[in-house]
């Protein structure tokens, strides 16, 4: 189930508006319940909950490109260490190492 900070991001995004800080513009509460909107301070409508439900889909696909995208960025060598790769053993030798990370957590999966 996607968190409700991704599917209010996602719709903010399909209303116009780019960036939520969720300190001032939105702020989320959970009292044990499950988390719901306590503050909106956008210039846009608050969604109501079928709004906010239709995201559903689209932030699990998010949430699981970014779990990817992580896990990627985790497990690729240092920038330093794929440049002395690239120096030492060529760009081919260098791919297959990226390669590696990519076939590891691949992306067409999600």
């Amino acid at each position: 189930m996607a968190q409700l900070n991704t599917k209010i991001k996602l719709y903010a995004k399909a209303n116009g508006v780019a960036n939520i800080d969720f300190r001032s513009d939105v702020r989320l509460q959970d009292s044990g319940a499950g988390a719901y909107i306590k503050e909106w301070n956008l210039s846009i409508d608050e969604p109501t909950n079928t709004q906010i439900a239709s995201y559903e889909t689209a932030g699990n696909t998010a949430e699981a490109l970014q779990t990817v995208l992580n896990n990627r960025a985790n497990d690729y060598p240092s920038i330093k260490d794929q440049l002395d790769k690239i120096y030492h053993s060529g760009i081919d030798e260098w791919k297959k190492v990226i390669k590696t990370t990519k076939d590891k957590y691949p992306k067409w999966v999600i």
